[in-house]
């Protein structure tokens, strides 16, 4: 393994194009925030929005989407466009990716925040957000610039079927789960090979669930960013799931509705763990135990199904 992360592969699909990283400018307080698929990434823009900003309002009326913009996304506008909204922004950059670190940029002043969670509640909350997608979100990841030859999916009204295909399918040659988006599991290990790394900090989902205050603190000391005493409560109360489900479509914005059925509602679903136990059955779970067992190592996947309960300290 080398001392440091490479950028070796290149991930095309219906939702990814990592050479749009090609045109990002880097920054010297560049943040990017990385999970491989409703992990928690959303929640962590948040949260990152509240800290830079230090208040619950988003700048200019903008939505989340664009103060927090995805570079790696193939399927909402094109990449002069993504390149010109990225370098547009004149607040400390906090970047969405779903890349892995094979393929994303590695620069020694960037902060990456990687945010974990169990790949069976991964699942879950990826079943319901494909099932939402509309017919013009079906349309987008078809068309636009380097469309994939392969149309995507419709899913399977079984969600046990979609299963066993994730379980047992990869996107890509280096890849044997993740189908159709990517590895969840290539994905944590990318980052988890790296965990030593200072400019790169590993979050869980599970922990911010149960100490949003403190993760939010943990977050802004490796950001660097100082809040004041008196701001806290606020922030902290912004970001819980309470609070974004109910200022939503303020958030993200009516646009949520362009891709998902019930917008910003259905997006942001329940935020709960452990609804895959009345859905897989033991058959189900031993195809999960192949699958981490080809990509994980044992630390790592107690980490992934536990966070900080499961005792691993990734750094």
């Amino acid at each position: 393994m080398p001392a440091l992360p490479e950028r070796t592969r290149v991930y095309r699909c219906h939702h990814l194009d990592s050479t749009r990283w090609d045109a990002v400018v880097p920054r010297r307080d560049d943040v990017v925030i990385t999970t491989s698929l409703k992990a928690g990434t959303t929640w962590t823009q948040r949260i990152v929005s509240l800290l830079v900003f230090q208040t619950p309002e988003l700048p200019d009326g903008k939505t989340l989407h664009w103060v927090s913009p995805w570079p790696d996304c193939r399927f909402m506008i094109g990449a002069a466009e993504m390149r010109n909204v990225v370098e547009g922004l004149r607040h400390r950059r906090f970047l969405k990716s779903h890349l892995a670190f094979d393929a994303l940029p590695y620069r020694l002043a960037t902060k990456y925040v990687y945010v974990g969670r169990d790949t069976r509640d991964v699942f879950m909350s990826a079943w319901n957000h494909v099932r939402a997608y509309t017919p013009l979100a079906h349309d987008l990841l078809n068309g636009g610039e380097n469309p994939p030859a392969e149309p995507f999916p419709r899913v399977p009204e079984d969600v046990r079927a979609f299963w066993r295909a994730w379980m047992t399918r990869g996107t890509y040659p280096w890849e044997s789960d993740g189908w159709p988006f990517w590895s969840h599991h290539h994905h944590a290990r990318t980052y988890w090979d790296f965990r030593h790394l200072p400019n790169l900090l590993l979050v869980h989902y599970n922990d911010l669930k149960a100490d949003l205050d403190g993760q939010m603190r943990r977050i802004a000391r490796f950001l660097d960013i100082d809040v004041p005493a008196e701001k806290w409560p606020a922030l902290v109360d912004a970001a819980t799931f309470a609070s974004m489900k109910r200022e939503g479509p303020k958030v993200l914005g009516d646009e949520m509705g362009m891709v998902f059925e019930g917008g910003a509602d259905r997006f942001l679903f329940k935020g709960t763990n452990e609804r895959w136990r009345d859905v897989l059955d033991a058959d189900d779970l031993a195809l999960y135990e192949r699958a981490a067992a080809r990509t994980l190592t044992p630390e790592l996947k107690r980490w992934l199904e536990g966070g900080a309960a499961s005792g691993v300290v990734p750094q």
